[in-house]
Order: C-alpha cells, then sequence, then structure tokens
C-alpha cells in the first residue's frame, strides 16, 4: 500500500501515542519495538503488538528519526502568502490509516485568514472526516491546528469539525483517487 514502510523500529524513549481508530492517547515504553507502516507528513503510523499508533513529528527522536522543520514565510508575508503556507501545512496532515493528506481527501472546506489589529493574523479552517464516528477526528483537527499554528505570524487558529456537506469519494483530487484505487 502507498506510504507504507514496515520498517522495524525500537523506541528510544517513552513517547506518547494515539490508538488508531479509537483515538485513545497512552504511553508507550522505551524498548518497545514495532514497524513503521507510514511516515507521512512528519508523522509516524507505528504497529506494536497488534495495534496500530499515531506518533506526532515532534516526537521523531523516540523513532530516531528528525524532526520536521518548521514552515516558514516571505518577508512581510501579505494574507495570501500565509494563506498559501497553510494549504502547503494542511497537506502534510493525514489520516493515519489512509495514505493521502486531508487536503487532497477533500476534508478541508474553508480556510480563512484574518488580520489582526497587531500585524499577526488569525486563521479558520472548517474541516471534515470520511466518516462522522471516526475516532481519529479530535487527532486530525489537532494535528492541522498545530501545524497552522506553528506559521509565522499566525496568532489564533480555530479548525472546526463541520459535516455539512457529508463528505464523499468525489470530494477527492484525481490524485487521491488515484492512489486508493476509487476512480
Amino acid at each position: 500500500m502507498f506510504g507504507h514502510t514496515n520498517e522495524p523500529v525500537t523506541l528510544s524513549r517513552d513517547v506518547r501515542a494515539v490508538i488508531i481508530p479509537a483515538g485513545e492517547e497512552l504511553l508507550l515504553k522505551e524498548g518497545t519495538s514495532g514497524f513503521i507502516t507510514q511516515a507521512l507528513g512528519g508523522s509516524f503510523t507505528v504497529y506494536v503488538e497488534g495495534n496500530l499508533f499515531r506518533i506526532p513529528g515532534t516526537d521523531a527522536d523516540a523513532l530516531g528519526k528528525e524532526p520536521t522543520p518548521p514552515p516558514v514565510v516571505p518577508d512581510n508575508p501579505t494574507d495570501a502568502d500565509v494563506e498559501a503556507v497553510i494549504w502547503e501545512q494542511l497537506k502534510t496532515c493525514y489520516d493515519p490509516e489512509i495514505p493521502v493528506n486531508i487536503v487532497d481527501l477533500g476534508l478541508v472546506y474553508r480556510c480563512e485568514v484574518k488580520p489582526d489589529t497587531n500585524g499577526d493574523r488569525s486563521v479558520e479552517v472548517d474541516m471534515t472526516l470520511t466518516a462522522p464516528g471516526c475516532g481519529m477526528g479530535d487527532i486530525l483537527i489537532a494535528d492541522a491546528q498545530e501545524k497552522i499554528a506553528i506559521i509565522p505570524t499566525v496568532s489564533d487558529v480555530r479548525v472546526e469539525l463541520v459535516f455539512d456537506p457529508p463528505w464523499n469519494q468525489a470530494m477527492m483530487s484525481e490524485e487521491a483517487r488515484l492512489q486508493t484505487g476509487m476512480m
């Protein structure tokens, strides 16, 4: 399957992880062995003892990997410059079970950049899930918020989960449909 590496790994330290698809956080202990099954967008899906876990890129060192560098914006960026970086950051957010980013999956419905009086910006994003009952919803929202919040000049981020209109496969980019075989 695209995006899967099946690379063996042993944790070099304790690390917080989220069990997929339940979305519950727990601690994986130093010395735990498993396999990295997906390494996309700076986060990792790891298979350990029959379960899948998501480990954020900020904890890449526990897997012996380098953390992803923060995004950059041009000097004196316009709102359009910042919005372009936001969309690139959102393209680094992956559903841990589907090796396609949330933008190409068609999960992001709206991204609005608003200038603040102090020269910073607030950002509002509306997104959905492929299935309303997905236990990873809060994790995907947090991932999107974190990746937007580290963009220079962004001071406030609100990511709202919406279900109208309901997501369907037609919302996926052509590339995403090809990757997943949903043509």
